[in-house]
């Protein structure tokens, strides 16, 4: 019987052997045994056998300190998709266990995902992906090796292969290795990708760094000795490590933050690592009083730890040369959990799950998950995805001191949704350190924020729903007018209903389109169809998920060429309908004059209604307005509702241009007006009115802009979010009289 050959394998057990944790190295040795002569006669396109890419995934692994079934896992994990003739998921749990079978299906099950597609099969991609995350986040740790030795090696594949893959890294990998506090892999992932989508850039960028750190090149070693000999001086045991920054982290700042390469002052770094908490603190004070401090530039991340459970000290100060530089003070157990994030923590024994602590770390997991089942449409769960998990965080305090986290761009309603719901639905107000802010502010970090509520509350405006920046807050909204506002929502589904078989020219009676509605409904798992209106109403189903169905219904079964239908002459006299100037068709009215309210500005392609006024006419609101929720819960109102629709006729359609408020919110750079401008120009679009307003490191800038209806509208909002610095663009309407 031949030896075992575990020559590939060597530096991988003595690096288990010596890290003082307890492995199964049988298990192991039986995993890569198993996984070698599967794939006996495959090679890598680099041509080297394929058994060297396993390996490699398993060092990686074993360097983050996980345990043995990870390990197996990392041997097999290609092994069920790549040797399917061969192998499958249930002779790998025969072999190595129910633990390890999981694994390795989770990471199989984990594709090629492109986050700027919309498409069904990349959607179903990331839920895969979440799914498997949510039942063991160790998929995800060895999906992210897998990937860091796939980006090592990338060299090898085609031009557009390999931008392929460094996007998907960007993108997805490398936010999620940050997420989950894996500073080492994010590091390097973002490096690696960055060669290859601007290897331009990447060039120019450690050129600089290469040429400033050759005129500096005993910097760091003799700011190693200096503060060695200060801090030996104390009984505390230390350690250090100096760095310079890398070029992925200099190209974000010199072309997201438009600085200059010189402006950098965190380029150089003195990381210092101590035994307890109070060392990293007696630390600080000595580095203050052997360097000037730069004001500002001190950020305590002891006392309050990032989400992912990033902790640390971190200032810059200004060396004797005049090189400014960084320090980071932390202790080891803080160091560990800093380089390897959640990994460092997570630990399986004799069946053990993690602890409640960890769990709770990763609760981002389910809540995305849930935000996927909640989501209108794939459009919005993309959205949730950049933002709930892979945009850029700020931390605000609550007047207790409790810190929270939020999504750059969020707003003062996103803060109230994420302490409680019961806060969100009665917020009323909110002030920034102590001043009164509209609601819709976006907060900046380490801003104090204060949520005022009320028991006399009405609960959430519909408009909300437009201004708020994360899925959570958004969810919570449409839950609360699926319970509470059941009646308004059906009259506002209802109709936006009618407004797409009007858009659409489906011509049929009113019991034909019940039938349509009911039809479609079923397909929804919804047997009424007021349930339906209810739906749409509250924004849980979108218009653009059912308009197909609908029109496919209507062309299949209902369209009149294709069917009889008798027509009963009405018994009671149908009211005319008169056409207004404004191009709004009245119902059973004539020569009344007809104005658009303030408080919601409505534009042409939105569910409309007329208001009789007492001495204006008839005032037209967008169905879904705040203050026509107020009329309608008035009974001294029921007989001033007037049916008004858009006349979408060829004739009649109207060619006016319509004004419309909007909000932009961005971050300060020279020539982001003119940006802004340039693009309204390019899409003929006039600009009435313009102002501006400075918060902290942002602009908030005030239009009003001509517009032909809301898809116009809708398409230069979606024009203006894509210019870079935009934070966010928001309609404005008017508040509830």
């Amino acid at each position: 019987m031949d030896t075992p050959d575990f020559k590939p394998i060597e530096q991988l057990l003595s690096l288990l052997a010596s890290n003082g944790k307890k492995y199964d190295f049988d298990k192991i040795k039986k995993a890569f045994l198993y996984a070698d002569e599967l794939h006996k006669g495959q090679m890598r396109q680099s041509g080297d056998p394929y058994i060297s890419h396993p390996i490699a995934v398993a060092e990686i692994v074993a360097s983050l300190g996980l345990d043995t079934d990870s390990i197996c896992a990392a041997f097999l994990h290609d092994t069920v998709e790549d040797c399917p003739d061969k192998t499958d998921i249930n002779k790998v749990k025969e072999l190595f266990g129910e633990d390890v079978a999981l694994l390795v299906d989770g990471v199989t099950k984990i594709k090629s995902i492109n986050i700027e597609d919309k498409e069904e099969t990349h959607i179903e991609n990331i839920r895969k992906m979440l799914l498997a995350m949510s039942k063991d986040v160790r998929v995800i740790f060895i999906k992210l090796c897998d990937r860091l030795h796939n980006m090592r090696t990338l060299y090898v594949k085609k031009d557009e292969k390999r931008r392929i893959t460094a996007l998907e890294t960007m993108h997805v990998y490398a936010p999620l290795a940050h997420r989950l506090g894996m500073q080492r892999i994010k590091q390097e992932l973002e490096n690696l990708a960055l060669q290859y989508l601007d290897p331009i850039g990447y060039k120019e960028i450690k050129a600089h760094i290469e040429e400033k750190y050759g005129k500096n090149v005993n910097f760091i070693e003799n700011l190693k000795l200096y503060v060695t000999e200060k801090l030996s001086q104390t009984n505390m045991d230390f350690s250090l490590e100096g760095r310079v920054k890398t070029v992925y982290s200099v190209y974000r700042k010199m072309y997201d933050q438009n600085k200059t390469f010189d402006e950098i002052y965190d380029f150089y770094a003195l990381r210092i690592i101590v035994q307890t908490e109070l060392d990293c603190y007696t630390v600080l004070g000595m580095i203050h009083e052997m360097y000037k401090s730069v004001p500002g530039r001190f950020k305590d991340y002891i006392s309050t730890p990032k989400p992912n459970m990033y902790q640390s000290l971190h200032t810059t100060v200004i060396g004797k040369d005049g090189i400014p530089f960084e320090v980071q003070i932390r202790t080891y157990d803080m160091h560990h959990i800093a380089e390897y994030g959640i990994a460092a923590h997570w630990k399986y024994k004799s069946g053990d799950k993690a602890s409640v602590d960890i769990d709770q770390k990763l609760s981002w997991i389910s809540k995305l998950i849930d935000t996927e089942t909640e989501a209108a449409d794939s459009e919005e769960f993309m959205h949730a995805f950049k933002i709930d998990i892979f945009h850029d965080e700020i931390f605000v305090f609550t007047p207790k001191g409790d810190v929270v986290a939020l999504p750059q761009g969020a707003t003062l309603i996103d803060f109230a949704y994420s302490i409680h719901t019961g806060v969100g639905n009665k917020m009323v107000g909110a002030k920034i350190n102590g001043r009164i802010a509209p609601i819709d502010t976006v907060p900046q970090n380490g801003d104090i924020v204060e949520v005022i509520t009320s028991n006399a509350s009405k609960g959430p405006s519909r408009d909300w729903l437009s201004i708020v920046r994360t899925s959570e807050a958004r969810n919570k909204i449409r839950q609360w007018f699926k319970k509470e506002k059941r009646q308004e929502n059906i009259l506002v589904g209802r109709s936006e209903i009618d407004k797409l078989f009007a858009r659409h020219r489906l011509i049929c009676t009113e019991e034909t389109k019940l039938e349509i509605v009911a039809t479609v409904a079923k397909r929804f798992g919804m047997n009424e169809a007021d349930d339906f209106f209810n739906a749409i109403g509250y924004g849980g189903i979108t218009l653009s998920k059912v308009e197909m169905k609908i029109r496919d219904e209507y062309e299949r079964n209902h369209k009149p060429q294709e069917r009889e239908i008798t027509v009963i002459e009405p018994t009671a006299p149908v009211a005319k309908r008169h056409k207004s100037t404004s191009g709004v068709i009245i119902d059973g009215l004539d020569g009344c004059v007809v104005k658009f309210a303030k408080c919601c500005n409505p534009l042409p392609g939105e569910s409309i209604i007329g208001f009789i006024t007492k001495g204006y006419g008839i005032s037209i609101h967008k169905s879904d307005c705040p203050n026509i929720s107020l009329a309608f819960s008035d009974e001294n109102n029921a007989n001033r509702f007037v049916k008004a629709e858009w006349d979408v006729s060829a004739s009649g359609a109207h060619k006016a241009t319509y004004e419309s408020a909007i909000q932009i919110f961005v971050n300060n750079r020279i020539s982001m007006l003119a940006e802004i401008s340039v693009a309204l120009a390019e899409m003929h679009v006039d600009i009435v009115s313009i102002s501006t307003k400075n918060v902290s490191d942002s602009t908030i800038l005030n239009m009003t802009i001509s517009c032909k209806d809301i898809s116009h509208f809708n398409s230069i909002v979606s024009k203006l979010r894509s210019i870079k610095d935009v934070i966010r663009v928001t309609r404005v309407v008017g508040a509830p009289k």
